[in-house]
């Protein structure tokens, strides 16, 4: 009969500590203790959908020729990327160490010695054993490192995959804010031309004796208010461009980047986040094995409480039988048996379950935040996306009637009709108009990148 298939094993530790041998068997399962862990289960279950947004390829989503570039270079030269790949690398050797834990070690020590008495022949005397031991892994010792390795591997795997993810999406999203910012730069300079030339007609007017030099004060203010603007916006340009400079692991440079925030808006309309998508994210992927890791730990602490059984042979070759030196030698070999039980780290063993148990309860705990995280995210990003969308086409309207107003107050002060400060409300209100234009557009544009990167995306 296999020992795994022993049914229940029950040992007595002292007088009050009773532990069930079977369960340290137990492969690892999702608990499903509340409806949202249910839920989970039965979403891992469901067939990949490779239509779902956050399952296409990215290539497929950013069609942007240079962003897709850039984040092609990203990728490569990433260091953040790069250290999870090697955490992956990390994790994969370690699991290869807990599989090869089942085959028995084997060591080699040949030794020699030469010995004369009262001036006699030296007597050589030598051997050469080689001593195989192995560790029978009755109680899970063995099984649950192991198991808890590969789990440790497959997590590493999903932390990568998620820090892909947030490459991906911090390249499109400064890509797009530098867009943002080089668009609004273009808008704001070609304002300052037509202040300054707002500043000169406004001197003309003072000299004809239409306005007061109230006029002509206030205009210059305003228009050396829009100059400092422009400082600020060449300060934050040159710090977005310092920004995809480190993630694409490369030293400081302008990136060549359009003022257009243009890209292609797939319509997505839902009134919830299906689980099997949430499922599917790579940090809650991670959550789930960091709760299966944990589980393997606590196993682990009660397999301690059990027998260890080792078994060791030993053989070779020597010339040194008992008390007496034989030429040539001859070959001679052991076998033994040990079974250790513990008997005085009882207290230690308690305390080690006891803190694996506490763990397993924190890694549940973070499980069932990442998917309440992953809800609350992707429908943030829902929410933002299909707002700004709708704020963007008012905001449109509002630009194309203050347009008309400023015409329109421009006409009536050179007809003695209106003033200058209609003029200057005017011409103020219609780049803030612009202005949040721009900043709806890149909202919109980074509510996009951010309900990809919400969904899993980039795998």
């Amino acid at each position: 009969m296999k020992l795994r298939n022993i049914h229940c094993v029950t040992l007595a530790v002292g007088a009050a500590l009773l532990l069930s041998g079977c369960h340290i068997y137990k492969k690892y399962e999702t608990p499903q203790t509340s409806a949202l862990t249910r839920a989970y289960v039965e979403a891992r279950k469901a067939p990949v959908d490779s239509t779902a947004f956050g399952n296409l390829l990215w290539e497929n989503v950013f069609t942007d020729p240079v962003l897709a570039d850039l984040i092609n270079r990203a990728l490569v030269n990433n260091k953040d990327l790069d250290n999870a790949r090697l955490n992956v690398e990390i994790a994969h050797a370690q699991m290869k160490g807990a599989r090869l834990s089942y085959l028995p070690s084997v060591a080699l020590a040949p030794n020699g010695a030469g010995a004369s008495y009262a001036g006699s022949d030296i007597n050589w005397t030598y051997q050469l054993p080689v001593q195989v031991s192995w560790e029978v892994d009755i109680f899970g010792k063995t099984l649950n490192r192991k198991r808890g390795a590969e789990i440790a591997y497959k997590m590493s795997e999903s932390y990568a995959q998620a820090t892909r993810s947030q490459i991906i999406a911090a390249v499109a999203s400064t890509y797009y804010a530098i867009a943002a910012v080089n668009s609004q730069l273009e808008l704001t300079r070609s304002t300052a031309v037509l202040w300054g030339e707002s500043v000169q007609t406004m001197k003309d007017f003072k000299l004809a004796g239409r306005v007061t030099e109230a006029a002509v004060v206030q205009s210059n203010a305003q228009y050396y208010s829009i100059q400092a603007s422009i400082t600020d916006l060449e300060v934050q340009l040159n710090q977005l461009n310092n920004t995809m400079s480190l993630l694409l692991n490369e030293m400081p440079q302008n990136w060549n980047i359009t003022t257009t925030l243009d890209f292609e808006k797939p319509e997505i309309v839902r009134s919830a986040i299906p689980m099997v998508e949430l499922a599917s994210r790579p940090d809650v992927e991670a959550a789930e094995r960091a709760l299966a890791v944990a589980y393997y730990a606590t196993n682990s602490a009660r397999a301690a409480f059990y027998p260890g059984l080792s078994i060791t042979a030993g053989g070779g070759f020597t010339n040194l039988l008992g008390s007496f030196i034989q030429n040539p030698g001859d070959w001679f070999y052991q076998l033994a048996g040990s079974l250790v039980m513990p008997l005085f780290s009882r207290g230690q063993n308690i305390a080690n379950l006891e803190a694996s148990k506490a763990k397993q309860k924190q890694a549940m705990n973070n499980f069932e935040y990442a998917v309440l995280n992953a809800s609350a995210e992707v429908s943030n990003a829902l929410t933002v996306y299909e707002k700004s969308a709708e704020k963007e086409l008012l905001l449109a309207e509002q630009v194309e009637n203050l347009k008309k107003s400023v015409d329109y107050t421009q006409d009536l002060l050179r007809y003695s009709t209106g003033t200058y400060l209609e003029v200057l409300t005017a011409q103020q209100s219609l780049l803030a108009a612009q202005t949040s234009f721009i900043a709806s557009r890149l909202s919109q544009a980074r509510a996009f990148i951010n309900l990809y990167q919400a969904l899993g995306g980039g795998r």
